[in-house]
């Protein structure tokens, strides 16, 4: 019989994209533009419905 993982389910605000870099619209001194890195509340930065502490992997 075939052994089916359970998959960890994804989080609703984020549909599984945790982290996210937006353009301000400006640019460094050397040409490179400026980004804000953004995590997302619900999950964490995990992309799961679960906390991190929370996620194991159960097996023989």
């Amino acid at each position: 019989m075939p052994q089916h993982a359970p998959t960890a389910r994804v989080c609703r605000d984020c549909d599984g994209f945790p982290t996210v870099a937006i353009t301000t619209g400006t640019r460094h001194s050397d040409g490179t533009r400026a980004t804000l890195r953004i995590t997302c509340l619900t999950c964490k930065g995990t992309g799961t419905t679960a906390p991190a502490a929370n996620l194991h992997r159960i097996g023989r």
